[in-house]
């Protein structure tokens, strides 16, 4: 039996799954959830049949037991959630965006600070990626040299008839850099080696898709810090053709070599995922990261029993999803998106 135990709060998104694992694999015990939608608690509930469905969130929120609340709620009603766990104890790992609003991350870090609770953001892209996990720990070890630039693609597939109606609502899911990007931004100040970054500009469009007038189906993003600079795309173009969701790429580059991935798919080249291609003065290789230790969810389990920021700095975690906000804002700038 573990020391921690966890509960969910809202499944809407399917990154709730990894965000179980994540913690369950790290020897957490998931006990509790909570959805409002039936279909969806069915298929959740069969894949964790030790998980108790509730049907008032307060159940979990007032069970003295349960230290760890997840969320992967609609993105719109995640800081919700996460405030009333905080106030109610609990630490909490929501899936990305974090929140939607400037005002809800204002009000986060307010109640987070006043609780003393940990509040973080599950950017799988990175830490449920192990190709992105050992470039961390390649960089770490000086194999590019100091990093000066970034560039970060997030494609995905749009699957219309697979997506709730939320997800064309511009104020449910955020906008396009703060959905999607979040992960590209997070992944900019770590590899910088940042706590924050500035956005120059951004940009989002509905390219292709006027018959959903909420959504966007491409932005970008050019960042900095005082020593990095980088660039950021995100879009929902991914053909049919491709046999899986996106083709997620990022360089990153160093003063004496750069680093190369391709997530999940290396197209026409090597089978599998997490393919890794180093550049340095000895040459080019390729390093197959498939087998790489995630340690997130450990790292995060111990934190909160220690009180530590060993996983990811609570600052870097606000800063990443202030940039995306920022960079949402400012390319809807004089726009009509939110509505």
């Amino acid at each position: 039996m573990s020391d921690l135990k966890f509960a969910a709060i809202g499944i809407n998104h399917a990154h709730i799954y990894g965000q179980v694992d994540c913690l369950k694999r790290a020897g957490a015990d998931f006990v509790a959830f909570h959805a409002v939608e039936d279909d969806l608690a069915a298929a959740f509930g069969a894949k964790y049949p030790e998980a108790k469905r509730v049907s008032d969130p307060k159940a979990i929120l007032e069970d003295a037991s349960i230290q760890i609340v997840v969320t992967a709620a609609i993105p719109g009603d995640r800081a919700d959630i996460c405030l009333a766990a905080m106030r109610h104890g609990k630490d909490v790992l929501t899936d990305k965006p974090g929140m939607t609003t400037l005002s809800q991350l204002d009000e986060i870090k307010r109640v987070q600070k006043e609780t003393g609770r940990i509040f973080s953001v599950l950017y799988s892209e990175h830490f449920e990626v192990p190709a992105t996990v050992e470039a961390g720990n390649l960089i770490a070890k000086g194999a590019i040299g100091e990093v000066i630039n970034t560039v970060g693609l997030g494609p995905h597939s749009l699957r219309l008839n697979n997506r709730p109606d939320w997800f064309f609502t511009r104020n449910r899911y955020g906008g396009i850099l703060c959905d999607i990007a979040s992960h590209q931004f997070e992944q900019f100040l770590f590899f910088s080696n940042a706590m924050d970054g500035e956005v120059i500009s951004s940009s989002v469009y509905n390219r292709n898709n006027p018959h959903r007038p909420g959504l966007q189906d491409v932005g970008d993003a050019h960042v900095r810090t005082e020593r990095t600079t980088g660039y950021i795309r995100v879009d929902w173009f991914t053909p049919e053709g491709l046999p899986t969701w996106g083709d997620g790429r990022l360089t990153i580059l160093g003063t004496e070599g750069y680093i190369e991935l391709r997530k999940y798919v290396d197209i026409a080249g090597k089978p599998g995922t997490d393919h890794l291609f180093l550049v340095d003065k000895k040459g080019v290789q390729h390093i197959d990261c498939s087998q790489v230790e995630l340690p997130f969810g450990r790292l995060f389990l111990d934190d909160v029993r220690n009180r530590t920021e060993t996983a990811m700095p609570q600052e870097r975690c606000y800063n990443a999803m202030k940039m995306a906000l920022t960079a949402q804002a400012m390319a809807e700038t004089g726009t009509e998106w939110v509505k």
